[in-house]
Order: structure tokens, then sequence, then C-alpha cells
């Protein structure tokens, strides 16, 4: 089997499947927001006041570990809604927001979190210059517009039953 009709045959179920796909990446994504609210209340927060809004700790602190695990799926998850519109009609907001989703990788293998706080609390290991750090936590929002974005398109997937829609049209060219 050619690795195009390979592809040919994952968009297709994609396509198929497109309203179980976005709910599953929504989800992912949707967990992402209690990174962005610990992120804000214990180290943004600290570096600003002095002090942190809140703190995790114990199983609350074992719990946001495993919610920014998830990041990584979700990135995947939601890249993939935007890749396949971009193959079907070419969209500069999609390839916007593709781009914005997937400047995550910089944070996650670059910059991240630990090193963020580590310089904000100057007990790094190694030092990065505090502008960078900075930028390291607007890349972590950049998700925000494409979360709104991607819960958009969730709900107008459900309110057209995209999936129903195209199987519906496969049946019939058969």
């Amino acid at each position: 089997m050619s690795s195009m009709n390979l592809w040919n045959k994952f968009w297709h179920w994609y396509e198929r499947t497109y309203t179980f796909n976005i709910t599953v990446a929504l989800v992912l994504f949707l967990l992402q927001i209690v990174h962005l609210v610990w992120l804000f209340g214990e180290v943004i927060w600290t570096k600003l006041y002095g002090v942190p809004l809140f703190t995790f700790e114990g199983v609350y602190k074992i719990l946001i570990i495993l919610v920014d695990y998830t990041e990584i799926p979700a990135i995947i998850s939601v890249s993939l809604i935007y890749i396949d519109e971009l193959r079907r009609n070419w969209s500069t907001q999609a390839l916007l927001f593709l781009l914005m989703l997937n400047s995550q990788w910089l944070h996650l293998f670059w910059i991240t979190d630990e090193v963020v706080v580590e310089t904000f609390t100057s007990h790094a290991l190694v030092a990065i210059p505090l502008w960078l750090a900075w930028i390291a936590i607007l890349i972590d929002y950049l998700e925000v517009p494409v979360m709104f974005d991607t819960l958009r398109r969730f709900f107008k997937a459900i309110q057209h039953r995209r999936s129903m829609q195209v199987l519906s049209q496969e049946l019939r060219s058969e």
C-alpha cells in the first residue's frame, strides 16, 4: 500500500469521525486551563507581588504535573484539526493558530515551566534572561485563542453533525 493511499485513508477516517476527534482534542486541550491557572496564580503572581495567590501541594501538585503531561497529545490532536482544514482549503487563520499552538514545543523542550520558576526565584542552575522567561510564559498563553477557536469548532461540528453528513455522502457515492 502506498504512503499516499495510507494518508488518504487516514484523512478519510479523520473526516468521517471528525466530531469524535474534535471532542477528544477539546477535552485534552481544555485540561490545559488548569495549567494556565496554576501558572498565573503561583508563578506570575509570585513574580509580580512577591507571594503566590495560591500554591498546590501534595495530590494537587501531582494533578498539575499529570495535566501538564496531557499537553503533548493535546497539541497533536488539535494540530490535526488545523492541518485538516489547511489541506482542504487554505486559511491564514488556521495557519496562524497552528503556528501559535506548535510554538508550545519550544516551551516544552527548551524553556520549561521549571526553568521559568527557577529563573523567577533566582535558583536557576542555568540562568536565562528574565525577558526570555516572560516569553516562555507568553508562549503558554498563546493557547488561549486556539482554545476558543477549538471550542467554536466543536460546537459547529455538533450543530452541523459533520460526521453524519460525511458518512451519508459516502454511502450515497457507493
